[in-house]
C-alpha cells in the first residue's frame, strides 16, 4: 500500500500593515515634522492675526460696542508679546548672520 502525498500549495506572503490603537492614547500616528521655514510663517501669520484681532477690539471700543474692557486690553496684550517677540526673533536672526558673515573662511 502506496500512499501519495501532495506538495504543499505556498501561496506568497504579502506584507500586511497591521493597526492596533492603544486606549491610553499611547499609539500615535506618525506627525509631519515641519520645516523651520513653515514654522516662522505659521508664527509670522499668528502674529498679525492676534494684531489684527486688537485693532478689531479698539475699534470696537472706540464705536462704544464693548461691555467688557478686560477684552479689548487682553488682545492687545497678546498683539504687544507676539510683536516683541518678532522683534526678538528677527534681532537674533540679524546677529546671527552678522556673526556668519564676520568668520574668516
Amino acid at each position: 500500500m502506496q500512499i501519495q502525498i501532495e506538495p504543499l500549495q505556498m501561496t506568497p506572503v504579502r506584507p500586511v500593515e497591521m493597526h492596533a490603537e492603544s486606549h491610553l492614547g499611547e499609539t500615535k500616528d506618525k506627525e509631519v515634522t515641519k520645516s523651520f521655514g513653515e514654522y516662522l510663517v505659521d508664527s509670522l501669520k499668528k502674529a498679525n492675526e492676534l494684531i489684527l484681532d486688537s485693532d478689531k477690539w479698539n475699534a470696537a471700543l472706540a464705536a462704544g460696542q464693548v461691555e467688557d474692557i478686560s477684552q479689548v486690553v487682553v488682545a492687545g496684550q497678546k498683539a504687544e508679546i507676539a510683536t516683541q517677540l518678532t522683534l526678538q526673533l528677527r534681532n537674533r536672526a540679524v546677529s546671527a548672520y552678522q556673526e556668519i558673515m564676520r568668520m574668516q573662511v
